[in-house]
């Protein structure tokens, strides 16, 4: 009998571990079929973070830290409990987080009111009852972008195994995030661009109609803009979209008058 029980705790064991391969199997499979052409970058990352919550066992929330410079920011949380967490930890310069984009390491604590590493972050944290976390470096190419942060209320949440398969994770995420990013920057850029160059053909039209009305030179014409645009204190692409507007409302008005 004690063999069959044996048997039975085996078999129970090897099914969670069966399920845990296959939730990670179905968030890899999710996280590969992102469009990112149809989503936007908070969209992209929540995803992300959402899909690890499901691929990393015992994780009941997550979140994604990106850096900026010397600064760092939860850009998505699955849970608001989170986004309270990693306040905290950006507030004192330490925690899990911090430690992993900084340092490029996983990092895991099971028991965060306690832990000699953060001794001001980790009493807060336990107090708001969460006690176990897991944080796992997004790294890439050129460097670390930051981390995925997973959270538990219970202690010691996070097995070897569930970092085994928080680091398989992490891998491919790292990839999907750096690639949401570099898109994300480049549809920036190029708004800014199309910007620039409709204020741009904005602020020639403006000139055309000041030198239509009062004869003067091209040059003469921006000056006088310019001039406008110093003395009533707003942008020069204001003043001209102000005068171009002005000229269409003048131009409708001579068609439709009597």
């Amino acid at each position: 009998m004690a063999l069959d029980h044996a048997d039975d705790g085996n078999t129970s064991t090897e099914a969670a571990e069966a399920e845990e391969v296959d939730d990670l199997r179905d968030s890899l499979t999710s996280l590969s079929q992102l469009a990112m052409n149809s989503l936007s970058l908070p969209q992209m990352l929540t995803h992300i973070a959402e899909f690890a919550v499901k691929a990393i066992p015992g994780a009941i929330g997550a979140g994604l830290t990106l850096e900026h410079g010397d600064r760092r920011d939860t850009i998505v949380a699955t849970d608001d409990f989170v986004v309270e967490v990693d306040t905290i930890q950006y507030a004192l310069g330490e925690g899990p987080c911090i430690t992993a984009a900084a340092e490029g390491r996983t990092v895991r604590s099971g028991s965060l009111g306690g832990d000699v590493h953060w001794p001001r972050f980790g009493p807060r944290a336990g107090r708001l009852g969460v006690h176990s976390a897991l944080s796992l470096p997004l790294s890439a190419g050129n460097g670390t972008l930051g981390a995925i942060n997973v959270y538990a209320h219970a202690k010691n949440a996070f097995d070897d195994r569930a970092v085994r398969l928080g680091e398989l994770f992490a891998v491919p995420a790292a990839v999907s995030v750096e690639n949401a990013r570099t898109l994300a920057n480049a549809l920036l850029l190029t708004h800014q661009l199309e910007t620039a160059l409709t204020n741009r053909k904005v602020i020639d039209h403006a000139i055309g109609i000041i030198v239509s009305r009062i004869g003067c030179t091209s040059t003469e014409a921006f000056a006088r803009l310019r001039a406008m645009s110093q003395r009533d204190g707003i942008k020069l692409t204001a003043v001209a979209h102000s005068i171009f507007d002005d000229a269409q409302r003048r131009a409708q008005a001579r068609r439709t008058g009597p």
